[in-house]
């Protein structure tokens, strides 16, 4: 025997142990990589059909969910009660309740729809409230672009000068003095609404009514 020889047996003992380890290795390998992608295959397969079902739970929900939020500022309610300085609206079939007109005027807005929106215009600034210079900005801007029926001022028409609607009487400083009205100018009246709310002059209707409560449906 040569010295190289207790190498060789030795090299060999090494390579068919490493040969079987690597073999079991291998064969355990064989056997585990299958499961655990079957394994992995079913889970994912359990995930997905639950995703699967799940999704028009989750599309339901949002979708219940959304319509309320979405609708809610759009709803409005059967009736309102509009006091100086103020604009709300009412749905279809609705009423408007303008209480104590003495030297006001209401301007009310008939959209196609069947609904109202109605500003109260206060000849004198209610303090909290709208100025008669910005009562039509805001009613304009609570119509948007829904179309637009008619649009009715009623009121205390002899009080009011068209500008009023421009310029509010508190806007005048000392010294100033602000027009006044020399009597009942219902086409100058009703071409400052036409003007501030952006409709046609053919659309808007003015007539003075008594002092009291009005009430629009």
């Amino acid at each position: 025997m040569t010295p190289h020889q207790p190498l060789d047996h030795a090299a060999r003992r090494a390579a068919t142990t490493t040969g079987r380890r690597t073999g079991r290795g291998a064969a355990v390998c064989a056997v585990v990589l299958p499961v655990a992608l079957l394994a992995l295959q079913l889970g994912s397969g359990t995930v997905a059909q639950a995703h699967t079902q799940a999704q028009p739970q989750i599309r339901t929900q949002e979708h219940a969910g959304a319509g309320p939020r979405a609708a809610s500022p759009l709803v409005a309610p059967d009736r309102a009660t509009i006091t100086e300085g103020q604009v709300k609206e009412v749905a279809q079939g609705g009423v408007i309740t303008y209480p104590s007109v003495t030297s006001c005027l209401t301007v009310t807005v008939r959209l196609k729809d069947g609904g109202l929106v109605g500003a109260h215009a206060s000849l004198f600034q209610v303090p909290g409230e709208l100025r008669s210079d910005q009562i039509l900005a805001a009613l304009k801007d609570r119509v948007g672009d829904r179309p637009v029926f008619a649009v009715e001022v009623r009121g205390a028409v002899g009080a009011w000068h068209p500008s009023y609607f421009v310029k509010a009487i508190e806007s005048y400083g000392d010294g100033e003095q602000p027009p006044v009205p020399t009597g009942q100018d219902l086409d100058g009246i009703a071409r400052s609404v036409s003007q501030g709310l952006a409709q046609p002059r053919g659309t808007v209707t003015v007539e003075d009514v008594p002092d009291g409560d009005q009430i629009v449906s």
